[in-house]
């Protein structure tokens, strides 16, 4: 038989067996919830990275007519076509020019020696020749370059004008009409 300091030690024994029991249960399920909290901040974070790249390629795309008009207008590119890929390193030996019989030989070194002296000086004032064809080599001059810079001056200026939202007013004097010139009241 038990007396009553026994039964009331037992009761608290299984008092306190049941509050660990719920704090351990307890404790798992905060754990549960806050790994599920981290990989929901996780996802949140791939997702709104995810977001930045789409807005960035919509973006992109957006402006891509754009893009393609100035290429096609202002610069001539085009895209590329399947014709000008290649299927690998011979096909693309296979375009290498032959040298022609004037063609100078290929250079070999950026240096020359200084015993060369009069070989330089000779050099200095032999025409430039391009090294595939042989055939001589003019560049352009100043002048040529001053006059290239006036053309492109008008050209961009011409183009900025068209492209602008602005257009300059059209004044024109207004003409009667028909019916009030017949009676007389035009002019």
């Amino acid at each position: 038989m038990m007396n009553s300091s026994q039964a009331r030690s037992l009761g608290w024994a299984a008092v306190l067996a049941t509050c660990l029991a719920a704090v351990t249960v307890l404790s798992f399920k905060v754990h549960a919830v806050r790994s599920e909290v981290l990989l929901a901040e996780r996802q949140l974070i791939t997702l709104k990275r995810e977001k930045l790249l789409l807005e960035t390629e919509f973006e992109t795309r957006a402006s891509q007519r754009q893009l393609a008009e100035w290429n096609q207008v202002e610069f001539g590119y085009g895209a590329p076509r399947a014709g000008q890929f290649l299927d690998g390193e011979r096909q693309l030996a296979s375009l290498g020019e032959v040298r022609g019989p004037d063609a100078p030989a290929p250079i070999r070194l950026a240096r020359a020696d200084s015993d060369d002296a009069a070989t330089l000086a000779a050099a200095a004032d032999a025409p430039m020749r391009s090294p595939v064809s042989g055939a001589k080599v003019t560049l352009a001059s100043a002048s040529a370059e001053k006059g290239a810079g006036a053309v492109f001056a008008q050209a961009f200026g011409d183009f900025l004008i068209e492209a602008s939202p602005i257009r300059p007013a059209k004044a024109e004097t207004p003409r009667p009409s028909k019916a009030l010139a017949a009676k007389g009241l035009g002019e």
